[in-house]
Order: C-alpha cells, then structure tokens, then sequence
C-alpha cells in the first residue's frame, strides 16, 4: 500500500466519521438494530430448542426463506409474525412501551 493509497483511506475514513448523522439516519439505525436483535434472538432460540428453520417456519406458518430473512434481521416484523414465532419457540411474546431514561 503507498503512502497516497493510506492517505485515501485515512480520508475517506474520516470523512464518513464526519457525516452528519440526521434524526433519519438515527432512526434507521435503530430499526436495523431492532431487526437484527430480534432476528438473533430467534436464531438462539430455534437452535437452542434444536429446530430447523424449516420446521420453525412450519410451526409458526412461514415459508423457510422468510425465517431465514427473518433471523438475519431482514424484514421488519409485525406483531402477529412475532406472536406466532413466539408461540412456535414455547416463548411468551411481550411488547412494553416505557418512557425513556432522560424523561423520567
């Protein structure tokens, strides 16, 4: 790697440090975190319990593809999708809204 080629780097490293991260961005972030938390949780579970994703998808009424997609934090789940996921892992599905730390 030549001096120029590290420069290049080192640049364009900082310059996505730099970017301004927008309420938008943030957001979406977040989202894909959400995804991805959710996706890994099953994973666990499903592997835990000694599953396929097949016959995971076949207990909670999904295709293997979209228990796949689902675990690798692809698809934004409704909350029907988590019940029946959860149902289908013997887990109880629990959606809790809370204030937030600095709100309180």
């Amino acid at each position: 790697m030549t001096a120029e080629t590290e420069t290049k780097r080192t640049g364009l490293a900082q310059a996505r440090l730099a970017r301004a991260f927008t309420p938008e961005i943030e957001e979406e972030y977040a989202a894909a975190r959400l995804r991805f938390e959710l996706g890994e949780t099953v994973r666990e579970r499903r592997t835990d319990l000694g599953l396929s994703q097949s016959e995971l998808g076949r207990r909670a009424g999904m295709t293997q593809p979209a228990v796949a997609r689902f675990e690798g934090g692809g698809t934004v789940p409704t909350i029907p999708v988590l019940d029946r996921l959860a149902r289908a892992l013997d887990l109880d599905l629990r959606v809790e809204l809370t204030p937030h730390a600095d709100s309180a």
